[in-house]
């Protein structure tokens, strides 16, 4: 039988677990607490805890039977690490909460063979529009990015090392059932924000677990993969879609300048890029359920 064990079991990684379960596959998934673990029990898995700030006591049982490993869980901010913690690191094992306590244990573990890392495509940074591909050069504008690429290149470096092939998965914005323009709209929350020139590539949740899936399980797979979908929009129109959908009047228009958006925000909106993923499709084979905003949204409507 398959074993995942899944750092971080979250909306994108539970969406794959469930699939992988359903197929006869054992998962295992961390939490950061005991609760949390008894909620990972609950929807039917095996769990451990790992907080990401100490090495976790059962983590080291639980890759001694894993074939498969698929992390999600993001690295600590360069800013946040006190200099003691770097003692002995590269940059990326430092910063990767995983790496940082567990990578001896990943590295003898005997029937581990492919790790999935999921990162953003963050990394590529802003590029004023211009399309990018795996090969275009990572430009990350943020320390939140440069984190992920630090992180990628530590578990590209790991991989190498052992011979467990490892995929790095850059991730559009995620939605899907719950976290959707629709699910914004129905809770009052929905803002059309304009910004000109302003697009967003999307990857709907299960496309993210199709590509997961798909790295996890081909023998070819290996490297990196944009995980986007095919049309990269303006925000404001997904709203007006969305409330299209729903038979709503679309929310106003509200100027960039005029949208008190958070600091977190504020830093999407710095960011204009198209990414391709003709590679995902090429070499893992992935085909995509969503391929654009307009088929996910018209899928979550159905779920509501």
């Amino acid at each position: 039988m398959p074993h995942l064990l899944c750092f971080g079991l979250g909306y994108s990684a539970r969406t794959a677990a469930c699939r992988l379960s359903a197929g006869g596959w054992r998962i295992t998934g961390t939490a950061r607490t005991a609760e949390g673990a008894n909620e990972v029990i609950a929807a039917g898995y095996d769990a451990v805890v790992f907080d990401g700030t100490a090495p976790g006591s059962q983590i080291t049982a639980a890759l001694s039977t894993a074939t498969h490993l698929l992390v999600s869980v993001p690295p600590v901010l360069p800013s946040a690490l006190r200099g003691a913690s770097r003692a002995g690191k590269s940059p990326g094992d430092a910063l990767d909460p995983v790496l940082a306590h567990h990578a001896a244990d990943i590295r003898a573990a005997p029937g581990l063979e492919a790790i999935v890392y999921l990162s953003t495509i963050g990394v590529y940074g802003d590029t004023g529009g211009a399309w990018v591909d795996e090969a275009s050069p990572a430009n990350p504008g943020s320390e939140r990015s440069r984190a992920r690429l630090d992180a990628e290149s530590a578990w590209l470096a790991l991989g190498a090392a052992t011979g467990k092939r490892t995929s790095i998965l850059r991730l559009a914005g995620i939605y899907g059932p719950g976290r959707s323009a629709i699910d914004n709209l129905k809770a009052g929350t929905a803002r059309r924000i304009v910004k000109p020139g302003q697009v967003f590539n999307r990857i709907h949740v299960e496309d993210v677990a199709s590509a997961s899936i798909a790295a996890l399980e081909q023998p070819s797979a290996g490297g990196v993969y944009n995980v986007t979908d095919d049309e990269p929009s303006p925000p404001q129109d997904v709203i007006a879609f969305a409330a299209d959908l729903m038979g709503l009047p679309p929310p106003p228009e509200i100027a960039f300048a005029d949208a008190r958006l958070s600091p977190m925000g504020a830093s999407f909106y710095a960011e204009v890029k198209r990414v391709h993923n003709a590679r995902l499709k090429r070499d893992l084979g992935v085909i995509l359920t969503y391929p654009t905003f307009r088929e996910g949204l018209a899928q979550i409507l159905t779920e509501i």
